[in-house]
């Protein structure tokens, strides 16, 4: 698996798979080989409010699970900046 953040709010989840079969007869002339590749990726639009850098992803019994924390309101209010309309 492979997750990729970018600069314009976009999440970028990956996986590639390759499998290789062998099977051998009684008689060893006779050889029979599988090949399976597959492969899927999907973007997904992040909102604003999220924080990039503590964004993590893992694997575990097969399943991606991926943590996209968001900015608490108090720390949104110091980002914030008002401008004054005169």
């Amino acid at each position: 698996f492979k997750v990729n953040g970018d600069e314009n709010n976009n999440l970028t989840i990956g996986m590639e798979k390759k499998e290789e079969k062998k099977e051998k007869k009684k008689d060893k002339k006779d050889l029979r080989r599988e090949f399976s590749y597959s492969k899927f990726q999907q973007t997904i639009l992040l909102p604003e409010n999220v924080e990039k850098d503590k964004i993590s992803a893992k694997v575990e019994h097969g399943i991606l699970s991926i943590e996209i924390p968001k900015v608490k309101e108090e720390e949104k209010q110091k980002t914030s900046k008002a401008i004054e309309v005169k």
